[in-house]
Parts: structure tokens; sequence; C-alpha cells
């Protein structure tokens, strides 16, 4: 947690650092997480999991650099995913177990080097990738579906961003990109206090991202 924590601090004032010879512009950017949760490769419980949409929003800054349609953006947001867990098995006394939701969230900091073109002097089109360093806000572990299930949270995870966008006036950009989970974010598995036969799959909560960003 303190190496990826180091990271982003390093890469933060990396991208800050340009600012003495860049044009900065901050704001505020919010939009929607289409969730699209993938499985440990035949596990039985993958059926079980459904995707859900959330939302991320805070301060973003967006860093014009001197050179000809490079920049670099970063900002810092709450981000909430979810997905709904269906029971899909029976409990002990032979009972159909019903379905429940559970909630990710956490801090994220996405840092992204982008290229753009401009496309008159109303609007311009852009491509951007980066990495995204995502920090555990809420339980680290639930319980679903009358503790039958248990959702565990890492503290901290790392993903990749890959998208494109349109800054129109200026002032208002419009983002698409996919978040592309490494490495372990969570697991799911049986209760122990339940269930004898344990399963742990390792799940990660991807995303389509659209969003939409005002720059002062």
């Amino acid at each position: 947690m303190k190496k990826l924590f180091t990271l982003a601090v390093i890469a933060t004032a990396m991208l800050f650092a340009q600012s003495a010879n860049a044009q900065v512009k901050f704001g505020l950017k919010g939009g929607v997480n289409l969730t699209n949760i993938s499985v440990s490769d035949g596990d039985a419980l993958k059926d079980n999991i459904k995707n859900q949409t959330g939302f991320f929003i805070g301060p973003t800054a967006v860093v014009t650099l001197p050179v000809v349609g490079l920049g670099l953006d970063a900002s810092l947001l709450y981000d909430q995913r979810t997905a709904k867990i269906k029971g899909g098995i029976y409990d002990t006394g032979n009972n159909l177990l019903d379905e429940d939701k559970v909630k990710m969230q956490q801090v994220v900091i996405p840092i992204n080097v982008r290229y753009g073109v401009g496309l008159g002097t109303l609007a311009s089109g852009f491509i951007f990738a980066g990495p995204q360093f995502g920090f555990n806000v809420g339980d680290k572990k639930t319980e679903v579906i009358k503790n039958i299930f248990e959702w565990e949270r890492e503290a901290v995870n790392f993903s990749l961003n890959f998208g494109v966008g349109v800054m129109a006036l200026n002032h208002l950009q419009v983002t698409a990109n996919y978040n592309l989970a490494l490495g372990k974010q969570n697991e799911l598995g049986l209760n122990s206090a339940t269930w004898t036969n344990l399963t742990r799959p390792k799940v990660k909560a991807n995303a389509w991202q659209i969003g939409v960003a005002y720059l002062f």
C-alpha cells in the first residue's frame, strides 16, 4: 500500500511540476460507471454476480504541455461500483437463496497522458491512457444474502485507463474510457460459519466510464 501511495504522489507531483511552462486548468468531474465484473475462470460462482451501474465525482486538473497536442490530466475522485449477488443455490434448509447488492467504494487517482487534435476554435478531440490508483474507503468485508456469502475488498488496487474525449469551448470536456483492473481487487466466498467447502474466486470490477468535466 505504501509503495502504491508513494508512486501516486510522485506521479502527481511530476504532473504539476510541468505547470511552470504549461497551461493548467482546474475543474470538477463526474460520471457513470458501467461495471463489468470479471471472475476467476472456471469458478462456479461467476454466474451469481451481475453488473450494476455506479458513479464517480471529484476535482480534476488538465495540463497542456509546451509540446503540440500533448497534455496530462489528474483527478481525485470518489468512485462507487455495485454488483448484484444472486443466490442460485439452496441453504441447509433447502430454501432457495435470495439476491443482494454489494457496494464497492474507493477514492481513485487517475493520471493520464493525452494527445489532442484541434477541430477548430470551438472543439478538439483527444485520446488518453494512464494508471489509476484506488484506495478502499468502504467496509473491508461484507456479508451478503443472510450471511451466506462474504465479499472481501483489497485496501489498495491498481488499474489502467484507455479512452477518448472531446473538449468544447476550452471548458466543457466529455470522455469515454475503459478502466481495466490489474491484480486482485475483491474476493467472493461462502461464509465459513455456514459452509464447509469454501471457494474464494478473485473478482475484478472493470468498468466502462462516461465522464463530464467543467474546467474553469
